[in-house]
């Protein structure tokens, strides 16, 4: 055989793990998980413009997606505790999964049914529980994956699933501006809701992942153990909740904060995509303010966006091979920080569906690299014994620059020139990437994977 053959036999062989039934179920959890984030972006961004509510306010609306970088906190609970019933008859991942969506079906549909003219406290309270139901989804759903698929389908699950997310989202935005045009709000976020049910499914179809164990889980067993032995003089139910809180709670956030460099992690995860979240907080007030409609965003902004931002992940991944993650990180990083300028020629432009086309494949080409990077260095981070909580944990601090540092964005669009505000968005990216070259500096060691620390 030779080298040409072999090469092509050794892809073929690799694209049979694609097939695996528990690797597909990622596509479609991975478009539930997705979905909540494309209904809380432009449909509901959209539905707040036309009713007339400031864009100060709409910026202060990201701060609903706050239980998005809150999910740490309640991460130990669904990792570690039961369902009555719903446990005993689909296992500890799955009933969580369950359970999660069926809340997020009931509020996207609730939220619907609100009216942020009249009363906008209503709806962003109702957005505020369509985030809280998506962050415990995607905690359990994390976990899911990890616990469910072998070592070999970990990669091709994860791109299963960030490919789903990307179709819910994207898709879920899109169907939501589309349909915008011509039916009631109510009636739209009656449909985004319904799509929960891809999810359901494929969790109900799939089955529930095995209990293992780690040397260091076995540990924090002895620990635990040894704790409740020293503590016979408290009551039975107080020394087992403090008994549970040191293994799961104390436990992963003890071992994050015992390496070296660690609070440099956190400010690089706060302040890398910084700048792209104060622009994607006021990206669709801009182009409806230059005069684009509803539908000619969801086909560009949608439609064509989608796969740029798949072939910017798919480049990503490949500039990662070449280089490795926290060199990727810095160039993916540089790319994404300077396209925010080609929304500087878009102002320029004004309405031209031909340059909206250019300045969202340049937008959505940089994100899916950067995102590409920057969930491959998350992973990097997480050890194998506290996956699911850790995770959480550093998605969490992921997403509150996208909630609570972007929410001055509506607020700074208000004061400036959109042309300054672009500009600005630009350098928000900069102290980031000035972190992230110190640490490959400081740490060059460190380059190497966390997981099994």
């Amino acid at each position: 055989m030779n080298e040409g053959t072999g090469t092509i036999s050794n892809w073929l062989a690799a694209a049979q793990v694609y097939k695996d039934r528990r690797v597909l179920a990622m596509l479609f959890l991975g478009f539930s998980s997705g979905l909540p984030a494309g209904v809380l972006a432009d449909p509901l961004t959209a539905w707040l413009a036309e009713s007339g509510i400031s864009k100060t306010a709409i910026g202060l609306f990201a701060l609903v997606s706050l239980p998005l970088s809150l999910k740490f906190l309640w991460a130990p609970v669904m990792d570690h505790l039961a369902l009555p019933g719903l446990t005993r008859w689909l296992g500890r991942r799955r009933s969580w999964v369950l359970l999660s969506q069926l809340v997020l079906l009931a509020v996207i549909f609730g939220m619907g049914l609100s009216n942020p003219a009249e009363n906008l406290v209503v709806t962003a309270l109702f957005a505020v529980a369509v985030a809280f139901a998506s962050a415990s989804q995607d905690i359990v759903v994390d976990a899911y994956r990890v616990e469910i698929l072998e070592d070999h389908q970990l990669a091709a699950g994860a791109a299963t699933a960030v490919f789903g997310w990307r179709l819910g989202q994207v898709g879920g935005g899109a169907l939501g501006l589309i349909f915008a045009d011509i039916l009631p709000w109510p009636v739209v976020f009656g449909g985004l809701a319904a799509l929960v049910v891809v999810g359901l499914i494929a969790i109900l179809l799939n089955p529930e992942p095995a209990v293992v164990t780690t040397p260091e889980s076995e540990q924090r067993e002895r620990q635990a153990e040894a704790f409740l032995e020293s503590k016979q003089h408290l009551p039975q139910r107080l020394a087992h909740a403090m008994a549970w809180v040191y293994t799961a709670v104390i436990g992963p956030f003890a071992e994050f904060m015992g390496r070296r460099g660690w609070l440099a992690v956190v400010a690089f995860i706060l302040l890398y995509k910084f700048g792209d979240a104060v622009l994607t907080v006021m990206k669709i007030p801009f182009f409806l303010e230059i005069g684009f409609t509803k539908t000619e965003i969801a086909e560009v902004v949608k439609l064509f966006g989608f796969n740029a931002i798949i072939a910017g992940g798919l480049l990503g991944g490949w500039l990662l091979a070449k280089v490795g993650i926290m060199r990727g990180l810095v160039v993916c990083g540089v790319l994404m920080g300077a396209s925010n300028l080609i929304f500087v020629v878009q102002a320029w432009a004004g309405h031209d569906l031909g340059m909206l086309a250019v300045t969202v494949a340049v937008e959505n080409v940089t994100t899916g690299m950067g995102t590409t990077a920057f969930v491959a260095y998350l992973s990097s981070l997480c050890n194998v014994a506290y996956t699911a909580t850790q995770y959480a944990l550093l998605t969490s601090l992921m997403g509150l620059s996208r909630t609570v540092m972007s929410s001055g964005a509506g607020w700074l669009a208000d004061q400036v020139s959109w042309i300054t505000f672009f500009i600005l968005t630009t350098l928000a990216a900069v102290p980031g990437l000035i972190l992230l070259v110190w640490m490959i500096r400081a740490y060059p060691a460190d380059e190497a994977s966390s997981r099994n620390r």
